[in-house]
């Protein structure tokens, strides 16, 4: 569990740094790597609240 807490910090880190560059510089490429990295994290997001409750369940 501690890996995937680690990969949702880091991907949620690469969307923060490219939804910023979209809002600041106005660039496009980081806004479409900022819509990929929120899909990864919705994703990663439902894992683990998975084995949260697989965790809580033990």
């Amino acid at each position: 569990m501690e890996a995937l807490v680690a990969k949702i910090n880091e991907e949620f880190k690469a969307f923060q740094e490219n939804a910023t560059a979209q809002l600041e510089k106005g660039n496009k490429a980081a806004g479409t790597r900022a819509r990929k990295a929120a899909l990864e994290l919705s994703k990663l997001m439902k894992e683990f609240r998975k084995a949260s409750l697989e965790a809580a369940a033990k």
